[in-house]
């Protein structure tokens, strides 16, 4: 259940506050992550289910984190949340950028990179997530950030337009696909889908700057179809895609490569590619 009280009253307090700083203040390494992991279940007990409003590299969030392991890294760890991947796109904010996030659970790339672009450089941001309840949340998050120049669209992307089934994990909020999630326990809800070229197309965009594309799993049914429609226009200088080729149908890694795409990263989450 989501609350809309005015943010700050859930302002974290006590031992709990003490925690979430310590675990902010911890160095890269596996020794400080070990730590943060051991202090973050120490206040996971103590927590009673009520979200926690706190600012995070200047931006202000309202998390919930007991079905989301996104929202429990921004609050505890958010240093070590795709770091690298965050500083490649902040290095590539220049007035003019476009940046799609899709699958954009509750808004932290986002919001960071429009914190990062601030009021003086004009962007423009799409925060792309199906979920109603996580939707509620990210368009939350976003209004205590006034300065951002974020639109939230309420659908899934897909290899189709219409109605599709979104398949949940009940025990982790931000797994959502198009594909059955890897869970035993598996909720599912209709949601309205777009391919990614009608989303471009609807927003009027003529050129878009990076997608971060994180759909459990469905990158491939979203790459394909944008590939074989979409003009060479269209396609972003960077994309992001969530690392689990082990559920891909086709080769996504070479279809970004036919395309033009070098591989610039690979993180344990996600594989980052260029494009001259």
């Amino acid at each position: 259940m989501n609350d809309s009280r005015p943010f700050g009253d859930f302002a974290p307090s006590g031992i709990t506050r003490w925690v979430i700083d310590r675990t902010r203040g911890l160095p890269e390494g596996w020794a400080g992550r070990r730590v943060a992991l051991m202090l973050r279940h120490l206040a996971m007990k103590m927590l009673n289910g009520l979200p926690l409003d706190l600012e995070t590299f200047g931006v202000r969030m309202r998390l919930y984190p007991y079905k989301n392991v996104c929202e429990r890294r921004i609050l505890f760890t958010p240093q070590y949340f795709d770091a690298d991947e965050l500083k490649i796109l902040t290095d590539r904010i220049r007035p003019g950028f476009t940046f799609i996030d899709v699958g954009s659970n509750v808004g932290w790339y986002a919001l960071f990179l429009a914190q990062e672009a601030g009021t003086a450089v004009a962007t423009r941001i799409l925060a792309v997530e199906p979920q109603p309840e996580i939707f509620d949340r990210l368009i939350y998050n976003i209004r205590q950030n006034p300065s951002s120049t974020i639109k939230a669209v309420d659908c899934a992307v897909a290899d189709k337009t219409g109605e599709l089934t979104l398949f949940l994990d009940p025990r982790n909020r931000g797994e959502a696909s198009l594909k059955i999630v890897n869970s035993s326990q598996t909720d599912a809800i209709r949601v309205p889908a777009v391919t990614l070229i009608e989303l471009l197309n609807r927003e009027g965009l003529a050129h878009v700057d990076a997608i971060k594309l994180d759909v459990e799993g469905a990158e491939d049914l979203v790459l394909d179809p944008f590939f074989r429609d979409a003009p060479a226009a269209l396609y972003p200088a960077l994309f992001i895609v969530a690392n689990v080729p082990e559920r891909w149908q086709i080769d996504v890694i070479g279809l970004l490569t036919s395309k033009g795409y070098r591989q610039a990263l690979e993180t344990k989450m996600n594989l980052v590619f260029e494009r001259p």
